[in-house]
């Protein structure tokens, strides 16, 4: 990392996350967070992820930006700061900024630190003309951000990947509502969305053959092995993704294969053979549906891009 180049640590505590994870184990029925999947072997496998010919969403939406650049450069505007939630490999913010006119700054908020780190670096050397100004926390809490030293003109919140449907509706207005208050009165958000569409192709992709989705799954009982020092047994779970219709979203579960008792920080969380705990959920949108999302945040969708097909969508959002 150049030596110019520094990250703010608002990283959550490993206090934060027992919280989380004990009030999720409580819960009737029980559930974990997703955002806690992406420490650096979580991050890694997702990347491959991303690339399974399954997986359709990163692939479409990659040819989208590059096709749609131009278009959404003239909507945004001139001397943005971007601000991504969730940087990831850094993939499609690349074709951002080099699609934008003059972007002024760039400000990845990522919760994987190694995932933050190498995107940063990788950025910071591609756009010497972008200030890189990373922040490591959480996304889904409020966020200060830093100044850039040279003004910009906007503020531009990037959204990519469907993110947005791994919250509930409550929690999707939320984060709706806090990217409304951190663009400001001039900014706009860019949203990445996975449309609906045949169930079989969205159940495929949360299935993939080489069975990667369902080693990322189960990492994240890994993760709090190592970080909490519980102890779930691997094989004693296992990875299943099925497509609700009547909601239009994917919900991914870890399902309990026998009896059996987990501790985590001394208290003791009991699962029937058979019993499923949901750990993430993806919702697929329309425009009605994204539409009232928005509205319901103070925001607007005010232009759109989809692929030929329809699969997968970007949404630039402004103040209502």
């Amino acid at each position: 990392m150049s030596n110019d180049l520094t990250i703010t640590d608002l990283h959550p505590s490993v206090d934060d996350i027992t919280g989380d994870v004990l009030r999720g184990l409580s819960a009737t029925p029980k559930h974990l967070p997703s955002k806690y999947f992406y420490d650096q072997r979580g991050s890694e496998l997702f990347e491959a992820i991303t690339r399974q010919p399954e997986y359709y969403p990163t692939r479409v939406e990659l040819a989208l930006l590059a096709d749609c650049g131009p278009r959404i450069a003239a909507a945004v505007g001139p001397r943005a700061h971007v601000v991504e939630y969730g940087s990831g490999s850094g993939r499609k913010t690349r074709l951002l900024l080099d699609a934008l006119e003059d972007p002024v700054a760039y400000t990845p908020i990522e919760i994987s630190r190694s995932a933050l780190t190498a995107s940063a670096e990788r950025l910071d050397r591609e756009f010497g003309d972008v200030e890189v100004l990373p922040v490591l926390a959480d996304f889904t809490q409020a966020v200060p951000l830093p100044t850039p030293s040279r003004r910009a003109d906007s503020a531009l919140v990037f959204f990519p990947g469907s993110t947005l449907g791994n919250f509930s509706r409550e929690e999707s207005v939320r984060l709706l509502a806090a990217m409304r208050d951190t663009m400001g009165g001039s900014g706009a958000a860019l949203i990445g969305l996975d449309l609906e569409k045949d169930p079989a192709i969205v159940e495929a992709a949360y299935n993939d053959a080489a069975g990667i989705t369902a080693e990322f799954t189960l990492n994240l009982l890994r993760r709090l092995n190592r970080d909490l020092g519980s102890d779930f047994d691997l094989a004693g779970f296992a990875h299943r993704a099925r497509y609700v219709q009547p909601e239009g979203r994917i919900v991914t579960t870890l399902e309990s294969l026998r009896d059996q008792v987990v501790t985590v920080e001394q208290q003791q969380f009991a699962f029937a053979r058979g019993e499923s705990m949901q750990v993430e959920q993806s919702q697929k949108y329309t425009d009605a549906r994204i539409g009232a999302l928005a509205s319901e945040a103070g925001l607007r969708v005010v232009d759109g891009w989809n692929d030929a097909c329809d699969w997968f969508g970007l949404r630039l959002l402004r103040r209502a």
